[in-house]
């Protein structure tokens, strides 16, 4: 049988629900959530539009650093992509596998990098100037400890951040790191720590979780013109200080 009749053949066989075991880190320690393919399917479609709003159109090239642990949000940004007609190549953001990223930035001349971490810029910094290599890069979505090394260069990125097992992704506007409103909770508890809890729609029951994580959330209409909550990480004086 040729391998696409068998992938067709594999797309009628029913399979679980449950797509992913989610693990998040909280002020209280680790937490397991469950996150099934219907779920995946409404993230895919939400990190979508947050791209397309970036400029992310079809033909384009993208650079995605990320781990395998986490898939639960790398594999939506990886539909996303998809979705887009963006060809993507990924590196692991890990320091060690920063030459990859090196390689794989001048190979495909991204429009866009997504997910750079702190540790992958202290590894690239050794041998590139991280100005001169990310500033014509159109679209830059860093990490929280990323973000302010790339601004300090001159690289206007954006914060994209796992907030418990959601996932924050801010827009052109850069006035703080949206949610998806629609499917998570998120504020702030008097202690100035953030909190999650899962929206009615989801099927793993979370209540309201503080993660150990400083920040504030903005709610309201964004100029972008969104409902959707955000995510502004770290104190006044240490903003994008989160864990991640």
């Amino acid at each position: 049988m040729a391998r696409a009749d068998t992938l067709a053949r594999a797309r009628t066989l029913d399979r679980p629900e449950l797509a992913y075991l989610v693990r998040f880190p909280t002020a209280d320690g680790i937490r397991d959530m469950e996150l099934t393919w219907a779920e995946l399917t409404r993230d895919t479609a939400w990190v979508t539009a947050r791209l397309r709003e970036h400029g992310l159109t079809a033909g384009q090239r993208a650079l995605l650093t990320t781990s395998g642990f986490e898939g639960f949000w790398g594999h939506a940004v990886i539909g996303a992509l998809r979705e887009l007609k963006v060809t993507y190549g990924i590196a692991e953001a890990m320091g060690w596998d920063h030459r990859r990223t090196s390689v794989f930035h001048r190979e495909l001349d991204p429009h866009a990098v997504i997910g750079l971490s702190a540790e992958t810029l202290e590894g690239l910094a050794g041998a590139a100037d991280l100005g001169d290599m990310f500033r014509s890069t159109s679209l830059v979505l860093a990490r929280p400890a990323a973000v302010p090394i790339l601004r300090g260069v001159g690289v206007s990125a954006c914060l994209i951040s796992a907030v418990g097992p959601a996932l924050a992704l801010e827009c052109p506007e850069r006035c703080g790191a949206h949610v998806n409103g629609a499917e998570w909770r998120v504020g702030e508890r008097e202690d100035g720590q953030l909190y999650v809890a899962a929206g009615e729609g989801r099927a793993s029951l979370l209540p309201e979780t503080p993660l150990g994580i400083a920040g504030r959330v903005a709610t309201g209409r964004c100029a972008c013109g969104s409902e959707d909550p955000r995510v502004l990480l770290g104190d006044a004086n240490s903003p994008y200080s989160a864990r991640s």
